[in-house]
């Protein structure tokens, strides 16, 4: 019996030695949401920073008010880091004090981050009146968001009224999401609400998306990104673009989208580029098993995108090639349910569209198909590849 004891005093002690927690309570912030708990978050950080054990941060209940914040780990000693948030972290009301950052968190140079749970606050909504009635207005922060890290989990995580993009993940690889909710107004203006580029092995399951802009949107140097189970509505829908912004870019491929379900969109399924000379390119995508309710444009190709006045007016360069849609199912809030306007320099190849059964005021919707070329099969609209 002696022996158990001691050897679990010594295991106890072993697990004691290799992982460590930092409240920021003990830092000296305070949950009431009205003092500036911005120091006390870089002082943990730098104590985790010094750290050789796993460590992580917990933000208990309350609310915290924070300002801008890096977690910039390449001065730091290699660890996992996990963030347990059972609070709300608060950006300050007046916008214009985020409002020019980039971002509001920001991870960078991390090899295993997680964070738990948690609200973003990032009380976007005075930004948003000022940018609507054209004022000289500052561009905002996106909400959260990592760069050039690995091995990231984010679960169980609420962005709430993002000045600019809730989530962005950029320059990363094995990236998974899941459980996350992103909550916006549908005319909250560049609101994006997970946003992926120059990333591999990206994976988004079981998350709810109501904002001003694109659900998810997909950008150059994407490589590898599994979205799951998810509801998209109000929004532009999931996009991949634009691309086509530089005339040398890189492209997007291997990109499934299965299980979502669009309610009152202003797209369904989307890709997107300028019409302008580029080197980019879409391949290996696959849409499937998608629910369409009353989306303006269930099915997309448009290879003239122009949200402004100032157009390019010229043909874009992307190539699009093997877009499987299946099982795409559902009613369109216009009559044309499917659109693929691809370009004349480089038309759209290896395009399939299998069980695409969409309906329009209770009768199959139309399509309409330019410089798009592929197979179709238990389509409604024949004849529009």
């Amino acid at each position: 019996m002696a022996s158990v004891l001691v050897l679990f005093v010594f295991f106890f002690f072993i697990s004691s030695c290799s992982a460590q927690s930092y409240n920021v309570l003990s830092f000296g912030a305070k949950p009431d949401g009205k003092t500036d708990a911005t120091k006390a978050f870089v002082a943990v950080w730098e104590t985790t920073c010094a750290s050789s054990h796993p460590v992580t941060i917990v933000v208990p209940k309350g609310r915290f008010l924070l300002r801008s914040v890096t977690f910039d780990g390449s001065k730091c000693k290699p660890k996992p880091v996990t963030f347990r948030i059972d609070g709300t972290l608060v950006a300050p009301a007046d916008y214009r004090v985020i409002g020019h950052e980039d971002y509001w968190l920001f991870f960078q140079h991390l090899d295993g981050v997680t964070v738990y749970g948690g609200v973003l606050d990032a009380q976007g909504a005075s930004l948003w009146d000022c940018k609507k009635s054209s004022k000289n207005c500052p561009s905002g922060a996106t909400t959260i968001g990592f760069q050039s890290s690995s091995n990231i989990l984010i679960s169980g995580l609420t962005s709430l009224n993002s000045q600019m993009f809730h989530v962005v993940i950029n320059g990363c690889n094995n990236v998974k999401l899941q459980g996350v909710k992103v909550l916006a107004a549908g005319n909250s203006p560049n609101t994006d609400g997970i946003h992926v580029q120059f990333s591999s092995t990206v994976s988004i399951f079981n998350t709810k998306i109501s904002t001003g802009d694109d659900c998810v949107s997909i950008g150059p140097g994407t490589n590898g990104l599994l979205i799951e189970n998810v509801a998209c509505g109000p929004g532009h829908g999931i996009s991949i673009g634009s691309l086509g912004k530089d005339n040398v870019e890189s492209g997007v491929q291997n990109v499934t989208v299965k299980s979502v379900t669009f309610t009152g969109t202003d797209n369904g399924v989307r890709i997107k580029s300028w019409a302008r000379p580029s080197s980019g390119f879409a391949k290996n995508i696959r849409f499937q098993h998608c629910l369409m309710n009353n989306v303006e444009n269930p099915i997309i190709i448009d290879q003239n995108y122009c949200p402004d006045h100032d157009c390019p007016n010229q043909v874009s360069g992307i190539k699009i090639s093997n877009v499987l849609f299946v099982d795409i199912h559902g009613t369109s809030a216009t009559e044309v349910g499917v659109k693929l306007d691809c370009s004349s320099k480089k038309p759209c190849t290896g395009i399939r569209l299998e069980d695409v059964k969409l309906t329009y005021r209770n009768k199959p919707a139309a399509s309409a198909c330019t410089h798009a070329g592929g197979i179709e099969a238990g389509f409604f609209q024949p004849n529009c590849l």
